[in-house]
């Protein structure tokens, strides 16, 4: 009986060499090659990139044979690309896709297969169900080598590159930022986004410092290419002993963020979410609806009645987001990860340009990170977050949702529970606008719990009670 491969929150991930293989991989093109004929798409080709992840290129180039052997044209990056740049080509292409071969913030161990769609964003969940049904039934998929799939004018390899930088000067002044005097420690974590804010901002006067920024599968230094503490330990350490102005970090494909203000401190994903959406509001004078996950802040709501947009709430992954994106005509979508997007732009998380609004924001408001949230909060009241994953036995998994299920609480931490939300997980919505999530990872045996509440030793309450209601403390 063959692996069955199953499409989590963001693609499918798995162990390299155990369920991660050139067999699996094949097969799951040959679905989505199916796919493509089924919906008439097949003649516009499809976008193969890749990251920086052991035998990620060799990996790529096996997708794209099997494409080519489909008589689909692919279009391959020329070198390991970040998951943006590559979903921009989308559109340049006119192309039906992408394939992108990345296991983003997961452990040195994974890799991963994301789709992307015409759009440039996410596949919405109905078409990934129907690939997997396709991917069950591709037992022997077609392949072409690559060298005969070149002289038919099946794989072009090209560099992405080009587009996406012309881009954008449309959504960002990057002649401003490169005059702007700023200096910036930028944490790529061995990945895709090494050299890029360095590339598009360093000039005479804004000063680009690197770390991390050499490819490395192994991703040293830290527990995973992922943009939160403790893996950006060292960015902390850095951006105090350089006096950067700010550190700005992204993950193992860039299509996240991490942000670490002057003091050295973290500043979570849910502050610079709602930083951004106030950017955008405030400061660019942008209109539209939000659109955020039901893992990430309550003070975008807040926002949302301030400025007079309306939010809208999905659950976790960007197989939701970006179609919502799209129905609603957002102008910012996001979840807890540290993933935006952006309006103007391509209905997918990028590290780079989210990145580059927090500089404009900076440089437009005259403030320093920890200043910014002075201000975030002088607008919303304060807000604090965090999150504690834990790993269980996957055979663990119905018996935890059971128990689960079976918990109605009256009282957490203290605070009244007001409503439940089951959109993705377990929500409890809290008196004062406190919240608490529980819900099962969908790229990783792990049960996630999220806490936001006014005060730092609120949320730890909270966090310490989702694990007693899930068994595990």
């Amino acid at each position: 009986m063959s692996y069955r491969i199953k499409f989590g929150t963001d693609g499918w991930r798995g162990r390299i060499a155990e369920d991660f293989t050139f067999d699996n991989v094949r097969r799951m093109t040959q679905g989505v090659a199916q796919h493509l004929k089924a919906a008439k798409m097949a003649t516009r080709g499809l976008v193969i990139g890749y990251d920086t992840r052991f035998a990620s290129p060799d990996f790529a180039l096996a997708a794209a044979e099997v494409l080519a052997g489909n008589g689909i044209t692919a279009y391959l990056v020329d070198k390991p690309t970040p998951t943006p740049v590559i979903s921009y080509s989308i559109l340049d292409k006119k192309a039906a896709g992408a394939i992108i071969i990345t296991a983003s913030h997961n452990p040195s161990t994974d890799n991963g297969f994301k789709l992307r769609s015409e759009y440039g964003g996410a596949s919405p969940p109905e078409i990934l169900a129907k690939i997997e049904k396709y991917t069950a039934r591709a037992t022997r998929p077609k392949t072409m080598p690559q060298e005969v799939a070149e002289k038919k004018g099946l794989l072009h390899i090209f560099d992405p590159d080009p587009a996406y930088i012309a881009h954008l000067p449309d959504l960002v002044d990057l002649e401003k930022l490169q005059e702007a005097g700023l200096q910036i420690l930028c944490d790529s974590m061995w990945g895709t986004g090494a050299g890029w804010f360095k590339r598009l901002l360093e000039g005479e006067k804004t000063k680009i410092l690197e770390i991390h920024a050499e490819p490395n599968p192994l991703f040293p230094e830290m527990e995973r290419p992922e943009p939160i503490p403790p893996n950006l330990d060292a960015l902390q350490r850095e951006v105090l002993r350089t006096r950067a102005r700010v550190g700005l970090a992204t993950d193992g494909d860039a299509d996240r963020v991490g942000m670490v203000d002057e003091n050295g401190h973290f500043v979570t994903q849910l502050q610079v979410y709602a930083l951004l959406a106030l950017y955008l509001l405030e400061v660019r004078e942008w209109r539209g609806p939000i659109v955020k996950t039901n893992s990430t802040t309550a003070m975008l709501y807040k926002l949302g009645e301030m400025y007079g947009v309306p939010v809208y709430e999905t659950g976790v992954g960007f197989k939701y987001v970006a179609p919502k994106m799209l129905e609603t005509g957002a102008m910012i979508g996001g979840e807890e990860s540290g993933g935006f997007a952006f309006r103007d732009h391509i209905p997918e998380r990028d590290g780079i340009l989210a990145g580059l609004f927090i500089l404009d924001l900076m440089v437009h408001t005259g403030k320093r990170p920890s200043q910014l949230v002075d201000w975030l909060y002088a607008k919303v009241g304060p807000h604090y977050y965090d999150r504690r994953d834990t790993v269980f036995p996957p055979q663990e998994r119905q018996k935890l949702a059971v128990r689960l299920k079976s918990q109605k609480p009256a009282r957490l931490a203290g605070l009244k529970v007001e409503a439940m939300n089951t959109l993705d997980g377990f929500k409890y919505l809290l008196e004062g606008g406190a919240w608490l999530l529980i819900r099962f990872s969908g790229t990783e045996p792990k049960i996630r719990v999220y806490a936001e509440a006014p005060t730092p030793e609120k949320v730890q309450e909270l966090l310490n009670s989702g694990l007693h209601l899930v068994g595990l403390k």
